[in-house]
């Protein structure tokens, strides 16, 4: 159990230039981890259909622009796992590039515990390119809680943003909440919605229309436990929002 922490541990401290991927990984997460002994294979396919149309701050603009992200976990032990991220992006006018690697790892209470809700923790550690995002270097830390009450399933994710190059560096910690709820129709489908919000600094927080605000109309399909779909519309509601993005998500256990 020590020698993956160690790694982990290693990890984090080699990739201090980190940083949260925006419009790559659209995912709330929720607290179950990836069994023991397994690996998940995961493609998060995201386009903005209606985003930014001009170079700003030397950020590339990412209207009409594909970002395709190979996710990789493995689970450890029954509360320990590892992902890894390599994030690319596809587009015109130099837009299609390698943009940067995460690793995550995600510890999570035991069901032995038996407690009410799930909860889990995720450290995600990076690098991007400047060209993709002003901040090239953070740390995000995520707390997540989730519950399944009958149909229903609900998710919250506090997380909050550390930069340590770019012009967020010496702002502190940058909140950004996620939530979703789903209401499974059958059981294979389940119709839902999910926000992603980035506020500004921790009790600090920025103006509205320089905040980020996003509300996806996501549904999951859950045909075989080996597999994961996920997919959803999103619209933005401020001016320093993408207006309006598509996401898929396809992922297979091994």
């Amino acid at each position: 159990m020590v020698k993956p922490i160690l790694i982990s541990a290693l990890f984090l401290i080699a990739f201090t230039n980190l940083k949260a991927q925006d419009n790559y990984e659209i995912q709330v997460y929720g607290a179950e981890l990836v069994d023991s002994g397994r690996t998940m294979f995961e493609l998060h396919s995201n386009f903005t259909s209606n985003g930014s149309k001009t170079i700003v701050d030397g950020m590339l603009p990412t209207n009409n622009v594909a970002h395709e992200t190979i996710e990789i976990t493995h689970g450890w032990t029954s509360w320990f796992e590892t992902g890894f991220y390599f994030f690319n992006s596809i587009g015109s006018d130099g837009r299609t590039a390698y943009v940067g690697s995460h690793i995550r790892p995600r510890f999570t209470a035991p069901e032995s515990w038996k407690w009410p809700v799930g909860v889990s923790l995720s450290l995600e550690a990076g690098f991007q390119k400047a060209a993709f995002s002003p901040n090239t270097a953070t740390l995000e830390i995520r707390p997540i809680v989730d519950k399944k009450w009958g149909k229903n399933y609900f998710a919250v994710n506090l997380a909050l943003d550390h930069s340590f190059k770019g012009p967020d560096a010496n702002r502190g910690l940058i909140f950004s909440p996620n939530a979703k709820w789903s209401y499974d129709v059958s059981k294979v489908v389940a119709l839902g919605l999910e926000y992603y919000g980035t506020t500004g600094p921790f009790f600090n927080y920025d103006p509205y229309q320089l905040q980020q605000h996003q509300l996806f109309i996501a549904t999951d399909l859950n045909f075989d436990p080996k597999w994961e779909v996920n997919a959803g519309y999103g619209f933005g509601f401020t001016n320093s929002t993408n207006k309006g993005i598509f996401k898929l998500i396809i992922g297979r256990k091994f």
